[in-house]
């Protein structure tokens, strides 16, 4: 087939429109350019008779200025400006424009002008200024007024040899404008006729052709009459026409072929969403690999199956499910090494596929074969580009994997050792966050319940001496010490089984903040004051349990320690969160704490948890002042609800 890029330059079509587009711009602009000389040339002979005609009037004035001027200065302008004029006219101005035409006629006469101004009319008009005499003066000047005619007369004819050439050139004006209308016609006709000889019947016969070809008639073909690109489109026009053709013979036979490979498509996709979907659910490990080997044995048609994982410390692979494989083989493989066995070498080899079993050595033993498997695949399941273990299936008969099915088992090994993964990292963030709220409820039993029991050990030591020296006064003393003891370790268990008991209900922190300020009301018999402001969205639930564990043991700090009468609770709530708990009670001297290495009863488990929201932690206090505690989380740390 020939392309367009590949015709001779002379042949293509855009090459003759150009050239004629290029030919008939160059006449144009040769017919203007013309036409505007002309037109110049007509301004500037125009400007050179109204110059001319102007020396005679200053041939009179000269001899009206000779007879009555007063003085030699008027008449010296006069000369000065009839010299000009001709040395203008003689040179020419094409600013203006102003020139004589260059005609040999009018340059003679105009030759004759100046000859006859120099020596005579100049001549006399200077030796008329130099006499004395006043009769000699006049009799000069009227023989200056008697050869004046003679000289303009001169002028006269050289006006009229101008005229008659200027209007030679608008009658050649008139005849370029009138053959520029006649050629701008002409032209029009040619770009009219090359256009449709060109372009407009190509089109048509092609618009034609493609009409019947809509209409079912795989049999039109276009006639190739030229060799530019419209020839070279019919050319292609009948070459697609041929292979419609063709395939419209064979349409019926691709298109049960493209159904099968759209239905091979969806089989492969609607596995890929559902086994998918099914690894993002929260299951367990065992339960997600069980789920996954069940799905992929229905998909792909195996009989049996197992899945292993790796043991990165031991390079163990232990089989954690497995369908469709007798108890004796499981038993002799639910822990192998991982370069043992085809399932072993996967892991560091990649994808195992074996055809027939028959086919390879038989010196050496396949458990799999001896079960009564002929093919076997064995897949790698990767986390993070790292092999975790593998999965195989196993067939009864011959079988083979094709591309799509290797490329699909290939991405499921992924998927699957993605939720395996996050199934570990899920049971690590469990693990660690019950470790860090075990953590605080040690802290929390240390700094309340350890400290009060410390208390009552070392009273019941001094009742035990006290019994042995019979000091009734002393053990008087020391009883009610322990029974106050031993009520302040009571209330402080209920605070702690009651604080660490504390659950969200529906999200609304503003709600849990009011029970727990209520309750505090209740127990203590303080006042309590709580102000929300602001209209930012919630928290997240983690958050918001932090923030509560927070405000309980600011108020549990109150409780103990400040003796106050009012408590007041700010929660501000906009781009940024922060909460501030104030009390009017006794204060202490915070320098005073930081000097003896020491923080007040809670102080130390609420900056914990401030540090777990990744939230500033302050703290105010003077003695006799109050205490002011204020968590600040900014916006950029804040978790969406």
């Amino acid at each position: 087939m020939t392309s367009a890029n590949s015709l001779p330059m002379g042949k293509r079509l855009t090459f003759r429109i150009l050239l004629t587009t290029l030919i008939g711009l160059a006449l144009t602009l040769a017919a203007i350019g013309y036409t505007l000389l002309l037109s110049w040339q007509l301004e500037g002979g125009g400007a050179a008779i109204n110059e001319a005609g102007s020396l005679r009037m200053r041939s009179y004035k000269l001899a009206v200025e000779l007879e009555y001027a007063a003085s030699s200065t008027s008449v010296e302008q006069q000369l000065s400006e009839f010299n000009r004029t001709l040395a203008d006219l003689q040179a020419g101005d094409a600013k203006r424009p102003l020139f004589l035409p260059v005609t040999p006629s009018i340059r003679a006469q105009m030759r004759k002008v100046q000859d006859e101004w120099q020596k005579r009319v100049q001549g006399n008009a200077r030796r008329i200024l130099q006499m004395t005499s006043p009769e000699e003066r006049q009799a000069a000047i009227r023989v200056f007024r008697e050869e004046l005619p003679e000289f303009v007369s001169q002028i006269n004819t050289l006006v009229s040899l101008v005229e008659v050439e200027l209007a030679e050139k608008t009658t050649w004006l008139r005849l370029c404008q009138t053959a520029l209308i006649f050629m701008s016609l002409a032209a029009s006709v040619a770009l009219l006729y090359l256009l449709y000889l060109w372009i407009v019947g190509p089109v048509t016969r092609m618009q034609a052709g493609i009409a019947r070809m809509s209409k079912d008639d795989l049999s039109v073909r276009l006639p190739i009459e030229t060799e530019d690109e419209f020839g070279v489109l019919a050319q292609a026009f009948n070459q697609m026409a041929d292979h419609v053709q063709s395939v419209h013979r064979t349409l019926e036979v691709r298109v049960l072929e493209k159904t099968a490979r759209l239905q091979a498509q969806n089989h492969e996709v609607s596995t890929l969403y559902e086994i998918a979907g099914f690894l993002s659910g929260p299951h367990a490990i065992e339960e997600l690999c069980r789920g996954f080997l069940h799905r992929i044995m229905q998909r792909i048609g195996a009989d049996g199956g197992t899945v292993r994982i790796l043991d990165s410390h031991s390079d163990n692979l232990h089989i954690t499910v497995h369908e469709g494989v007798s108890e004796h083989m499981i038993e002799e493989e639910h822990c192998i090494k991982k370069d043992e066995c085809l399932c072993g070498a996967a892991t560091q080899q990649g994808i195992v596929i074996v055809r027939d079993f028959r086919l390879l050595n038989q010196e050496k033993r396949y458990r799999c074969q001896e079960e009564g498997f002929v093919s076997l695949a064995v897949f790698q399941i990767l986390a993070r580009d790292q092999v975790i273990g593998s999965f195989s299936l196993h067939f009864s008969t011959e079988r083979s994997i094709s591309g799509e099915e290797r490329r699909l088992l290939e991405t499921l090994g992924k998927n699957l050792g993605a939720a395996i993964e996050n199934q570990r990292l899920i049971a690590k963030e469990k693990e660690f966050a019950v470790s860090q709220e075990r953590n605080l409820l040690a802290q929390g039993l240390h700094d309340s319940i350890a400290q009060g029991l410390n208390f009552l050990n070392l009273q019941v030591q001094m009742l035990e001496d006290s019994l042995r020296r019979n000091d009734m006064e002393e053990i008087s003393d020391i009883a009610p010490l322990l029974r106050a003891g031993v009520q302040e370790s009571y209330e402080d268990v209920r605070e702690l089984l009651l604080n660490f008991r504390t659950r969200l209900q529906d999200s609304n922190l503003e709600s849990q903040v009011r029970n727990v300020v209520a309750r505090f009301q209740r127990q203590t018999g303080v006042h309590g004051e709580i102000t929300f402001e602001g209209n930012g969205a919630p928290l997240a639930p983690e958050q918001q349990l932090q923030v509560l564990f927070i405000l309980q043991e600011a108020l549990s700090n109150v409780r103990k320690h400040a003796q106050a009468s009012e408590v007041r609770v700010l929660v501000h709530n906009e781009r940024d969160f922060s909460m501030t708990v104030t009390d009017d009670g006794a204060g202490f001297n915070l320098e005073q704490v930081h000097e003896k290495g020491e923080e007040h009863v809670g102080l130390r488990i609420m900056k914990e948890r401030a540090e777990r929201l990744s939230a500033r932690f302050t703290i105010e206090s003077a003695p006799g002042a109050g205490t002011s505690i204020a968590l600040h989380l900014l916006r950029q740390e804040r978790l969406v609800a």
